[in-house]
């Protein structure tokens, strides 16, 4: 089995900390659905603020498993148009994948995208045709669970370094460490556990150091009452605790709420709360 692109060596603990926490936005509503044909449509709209605008989008994917072809285009209500064309099926471990962003003005992004993959190593490159200031790139390894990877973007145009990050873990079935670092001085450490198939746990340190030196810590958990529903908590050294709940109603529709809160500062105005629902068919 390939190791994980650098992206991913922190999936678990970043997945644990950042998915299905609702707070961010007051609605949220996704509904998708799947022809006999196998094309998928998603219709998705949020509400990023509070009486603010609805942020809408509609997509379409179709993909060919034969030929591991995939095509995917996003329209959005701000006039913009996503398109990405997939292929997984070049070589053995070999991807692409071509990304492009329209508006009626223009075309704004080209992205070209290379991934290869095998047992012991991964490796990715990213390039934007239009805007060819930038050449980012990433390589992995691993070896008996022990992960490292390091990513660096290369200023074309300047012929220079433009920034650089490292990644060191090690990665098993139930538990992982990861401690990684980047050219801004932001140094992370973080540990997961699937403690049983009911509870997971992790927690994530950052350190600051470039600037004026800080620390952040955060404590997250998961917590699975039955196969219909999960309830989470995360909450950090500064007092901020966010809790959410999501409930599947039925077959292929879930409900989830949210909210977030400052436990060190309850009479403060700067608590959060949301609702999402989701349909799938």
């Amino acid at each position: 089995m390939a190791p994980p692109f650098f992206n991913d060596i922190s999936r678990d603990i970043n997945g644990l900390l950042n998915r299905d926490f609702f707070h961010t936005s007051p609605l949220s509503l996704n509904i998708s659905t799947t022809t006999q044909n196998g094309v998928n449509f998603a219709l998705r709209g949020k509400q990023a603020v509070k009486e603010g605008p609805i942020q809408a989008s509609v997509e379409g994917r179709f993909y060919d498993r034969k030929e591991g072809v995939s095509l995917s285009q996003s329209w959005s209500n701000q006039n913009r148009l996503n398109s990405r064309i997939e292929f997984s099926k070049i070589a053995p471990g070999l991807r692409a994948d071509v990304n492009a962003c329209l508006t009626p003005q223009a075309i704004k992004s080209a992205k070209v995208n290379l991934s290869f993959a095998q047992e012991f190593f991964t490796t990715r490159g990213s390039v934007d045709l239009l805007h060819t200031k930038d050449f980012v790139g990433n390589v992995t390894l691993a070896h008996d669970g022990f992960v490292g990877g390091t990513e660096i973007a290369y200023d074309i145009p300047g012929g220079a370094l433009a920034r650089y990050a490292v990644a060191l873990g090690y990665l098993a079935s139930d538990y992982s460490f990861v401690l990684s670092t980047n050219n801004k001085q932001f140094t992370s450490a973080s540990f997961f556990q699937n403690v049983n198939r009911h509870l997971q746990v992790g927690a994530k340190a950052t350190v600051q150091s470039k600037a004026t030196p800080s620390m952040n810590i955060e404590f997250v958990t998961k917590y699975l009452p039955d196969s219909t529903s999960q309830i989470k908590a995360k909450i950090t050294d500064s007092g901020l605790a966010t809790l959410s709940y999501k409930q599947n109603l039925k077959k292929g529709i879930s409900l989830g709420m949210g909210m977030s809160f400052n436990a060190l500062e309850l009479a403060e105005p700067v608590h959060k709360f949301g609702w999402s629902l989701s349909f799938s068919a």
